[in-house]
């Protein structure tokens, strides 16, 4: 689920894929779609946080024009949590989450 919703929004390409784990590359990022259960081995000696414990991580991806990705992006079927909105630290940005609960973020530099 998570794979196919990557490559539908953001055209990522398969690097490689099993049962058990997808690895999709976006630009020169790698990210690996792994199975929950197969993930406590590579994370040891801390543990896989259960997918509804709350936002852990934050993935930003710099766009040229915030409102147009989101139009794009809402034209795919995908629920923004915030934004687009101006941030007083010199960025406008909006926020999503994927399938598997990870927030991304898209972000502009305001001039």
């Amino acid at each position: 689920m998570a794979r196919a919703f990557y490559q539908k929004v953001f055209a990522a390409d398969v690097v490689y894929q099993d049962d058990v784990c997808s690895v999709l590359k976006f630009s020169e990022t790698m990210v690996n779609l792994l199975q929950v259960t197969e993930a406590p081995q590579l994370v040891e000696p801390l543990t896989v946080a259960a997918s509804g414990s709350g936002s852990r991580v934050l993935l930003t991806i710099k766009v040229d024009n915030v409102d147009a990705v989101c139009t794009e992006l809402r034209k795919l079927g995908v629920t923004l949590l915030n934004g687009p909105i101006d941030r007083p630290w010199g960025r406008r940005t909006a926020a999503f989450a994927d399938p598997s609960g990870h927030v991304w973020e898209v972000a502009q530099e305001l001039r």
